[in-house]
């Protein structure tokens, strides 16, 4: 055993209180699953009912709602990295480095949740209104940041076993899969009203009670990912690395480099095809059925993938199979952009076949993420966890504000105006 793994061994002890460290199994996977189940109760809410809160029920404008929601992305960007570099200078305290942040973080995490749709704000004047969203959306942001760092280094600190990381990386995508789909599917019956003329509309007060609701759910979830997790790498920075050394490191470390253009242009690529889905089933093919299954993709390809992807990893590699599956993604959508494909069923399909393609890289982005931090300690000698998950983050923020941006103005400039006039 290395004097490196042995010191690691014995901080991780030490952190434990002197108990022993048990063995990695199935407790730290359902525990990191949970983890990612009680995150996206809160961020899933959020996601899918914080614009229509903002015009239908608080009577904002779209235009301002919009900006607001990109200026939180953005500031969540550079907080993500100020969590991040904190976390790493930061001294081990009780069970290592990442959970006593998960442990105090995720009170401000789920107060921001009920801050962002206290149902008094409905009578404060617009002027008003929209300073106390702005606010409210800055500390969700900075909250989500305070837990969700930690959270995501957690991986690397479990297990320095790269099968058991794959294990993680898979069971976090199903536990996101899972909270997703509650948000996505029951929620959307409960908060609801219908209308004397049939109208769906939103309920703040039952938005509200649901918002409480997930919240609870949510702090089970923590307690039971943040007593079945253990620490087993640990490092203490005796010396506090210059912010120019560390920055120097991170444009030298080529693996995170690639990594990082990668996910960009996946995240660009799948963030403009989800923000057009709804318009393409609903105003080109005019199919809502269509929709309803389409949306329900987002949720069945991970649950189907998980079962065989640490095989396919352990048998091929995660960069071949990830590769091999983005590569026939990108054939797919060739295939759908030359055919001009007029039926919704057909394109249904393909489209099975891609978001299939495009879960694989999902299932093992946190996986590669662990690894490129063990590759960063080898090449640079800096074992900074946090830092190197939060510059992740902090790309792929920038990357969905921009495509946020972007869509919408081919939205505004291209989509409409053709399917208006024919």
């Amino acid at each position: 055993m290395s004097e490196v793994q042995v010191n690691a061994d014995s901080l991780a002890v030490k952190a434990n209180g002197g108990k022993p460290i048990p063995k990695f199994g199935m407790r730290d996977k359902i525990g990191y699953a949970f983890g990612d189940v009680g995150t996206t109760f809160v961020m899933g809410v959020l996601a899918s009912f914080e614009s229509i809160y903002f015009t239908n029920v608080l009577g904002i404008s779209p235009a301002i709602s919009g900006t607001i929601i990109s200026l939180t992305t953005l500031v969540g960007a550079f907080t993500d990295v100020t969590v991040g570099r904190m976390s790493d200078v930061r001294k081990l305290g009780k069970k290592g480095r990442f959970h006593p942040w998960i442990r105090v973080m995720r009170w401000p995490l789920v107060l921001s949740l009920l801050i962002m749709f206290f149902p008094v704000v409905r009578s404060f004047s617009m002027p008003a209104k929209i300073a106390y969203i702005g606010f409210a959306s800055i500390f969700y942001a900075a909250s989500l940041s305070g837990f969700n760092i930690p959270y995501g280094s957690l991986a690397a600190a479990i297990s320095s076993d790269p099968d058991d990381r794959t294990s993680l990386s898979i069971y976090r995508t199903v536990g996101s899969t899972i909270g997703a789909g509650g948000t996505g599917f029951i929620i959307p019956y409960i908060v609801y009203t219908t209308a004397k003329d049939g109208s769906q509309i939103l309920s703040g007060d039952r938005l509200f009670l649901c918002s409480i609701g997930c919240v609870v759910i949510a702090m089970i979830c923590y307690t039971i990912m943040y007593t079945l997790t253990t620490e087993r790498v640990l490092v203490e920075h005796k010396d506090r690395v210059k912010a120019s050394t560390l920055v120097a490191s991170l444009f030298k470390d080529k693996a995170l480099i690639s990594f990082l253009v990668a996910e960009l242009v996946i995240v660009c690529s799948t963030s403009f095809t989800s923000f057009l889905t709804t318009y393409l089933f609903t105003v080109y093919y005019h199919s809502k059925e269509a929709l309803s299954i389409a949306l329900l993709f987002n949720y069945a390809e991970a649950i189907l993938l998980s079962p065989f992807a640490k095989f396919l990893s352990k048998r091929f590699g995660k960069k071949e199979v990830v590769s091999i599956s983005l590569f026939a993604a990108s054939a797919i959508y060739l295939v759908i952009y030359l055919v001009k494909v007029s039926s919704p069923w057909i394109y249904l399909v393909l489209s099975f076949f891609t978001a299939l393609c495009f879960s694989m890289f999902n299932i093992m982005v946190w996986a590669f993420m662990t690894d490129i931090i063990d590759y960063h300690q080898f090449s640079t000698g800096l074992r900074e966890d946090g830092t190197i998950f939060s510059v992740n983050m902090f790309g792929r923020k920038m990357a969905q504000t921009a495509m946020g941006i972007l869509s919408g103005l081919s939205l505004n400039l291209y989509w409409l105006p053709s399917v208006i006039h024919g």
